[in-house]
């Protein structure tokens, strides 16, 4: 394949390049930072911006799949931000698949697309998407997801027919990890991590080579009228443990205590409340300690079932979290900084 990977410098991006150069596809990163390690890797990397329509059809020009891979992420922020690159920026990889005739579209969603602050025990794909959404990052993501599979089976201008699929991978973790990790450390060192709730929600999380396995198998598996096409899939390591044993096993690879302090749901979700209207007040662009999105995240079990990924395109995680956390404690101690 002759691929472009949108977000390529990302966490999940670059472990995409680097699956697909393992087996020999050739490879093309579009991402807005500078990434040369890509480059010695021996991708072609282009810096630009997805919500810029020229650049994703300059970037697409002669590729035959598009992993579309780069978002903004996060829970704080104007939603004019999220929109401008979560969803202009799809609809823009959309239109360089039709205008270029790519055959395939693997996009990375999020479970949090049908997140509605309650427990999602055990749920499938036939969950509806959320009618209260409590960030601007998985209203976008939802938004952006339903453009993707709206866009299967159209006809490309040479003919051709783009089939489409949406992954929902679960809080990727795992070596290289420069979010969820560090942020969970850096709040741990600073003494501001607290248990939210009552700590026995089950939680699914999805290791890093998992998640990038999962992309390239939902690829080769896209044709048109597969199990595949038109569909989104939830993602994870299949299997769910309570939240707060998960994190403290997370920090003890980096020798760091287990979290002691707690607060309730309720206090945590009404803290969050109050921050977030006392930032917007004050039009504070860094994130608050507390939001309502991440207390009921913290709170609530949210784990999926996987079946349907496993029927589709024969998705089964291959490193478990007891493999992951002994790379992760490896990683960290080659990388304490």
């Amino acid at each position: 394949m002759h691929a472009l990977v949108t977000g390529g410098g990302g966490f999940l991006g670059k472990a995409i390049v680097t699956r697909l150069l393992q087996r020999g596809d050739s490879v093309r990163s579009l991402s807005r930072g500078v990434y040369p390690e890509l480059r010695a890797m021996g991708a072609e990397v282009i810096q630009g911006d997805v919500a810029d329509a020229n650049t994703v059809l300059a970037a697409a020009t002669d590729c035959d799949v598009l992993f579309h891979v780069a978002a903004k992420a996060g829970i704080w922020g104007p939603y004019a931000d999220y929109h401008h690159c979560n969803v202009v920026g799809t609809e823009n990889v959309v239109a360089a698949c039709l205008a270029g005739g790519i055959k395939k579209l693997i996009f990375t969603s999020s479970p949090s697309v049908v997140f509605d602050g309650h427990d999602e025990s055990g749920i499938d794909e036939t969950a509806a998407y959320s009618k209260h959404f409590l960030a601007h990052y998985p209203r976008s993501k939802a938004m952006a997801e339903k453009v993707v599979l709206n866009a299967d089976g159209k006809t490309c201008r040479d003919g051709e027919t783009l089939n489409t699929v949406a992954l929902r991978p679960h809080l990727i973790w795992g070596p290289g990890d420069n979010h969820l990790i560090p942020r969970l450390i850096d709040r741990a060192r600073r003494g501001q991590l607290r248990k939210v709730g009552s700590g026995k929600n089950l939680v699914d999380m999805v290791y890093i080579d998992n998640a990038a396995d999962a992309h390239l198998q939902a690829a080769d598996c896209l044709t048109p009228n597969s199990s595949v096409a038109g569909h989104a899939f939830f993602i994870s390591n299949g299997e769910p443990q309570p939240l707060w044993v998960m994190i403290d096993r997370l920090l003890a690879c980096a020798h760091l205590p287990p979290v002691k302090r707690s607060i309730s749901a309720t206090t945590a979700y009404c803290v969050g409340g109050l921050l977030e209207m006392i930032y917007a007040a004050m039009n504070r662009s860094d994130e608050p300690p507390m939001t309502r999105f991440v207390a009921r995240q913290l709170s609530t079990s949210h784990w999926f079932r996987m079946d349907a990924a496993q029927n589709a395109f024969g998705y089964q995680p291959r490193v478990s979290n007891e493999e992951g956390l002994q790379r992760l404690a490896e990683w960290l101690r080659l990388n304490p900084a």
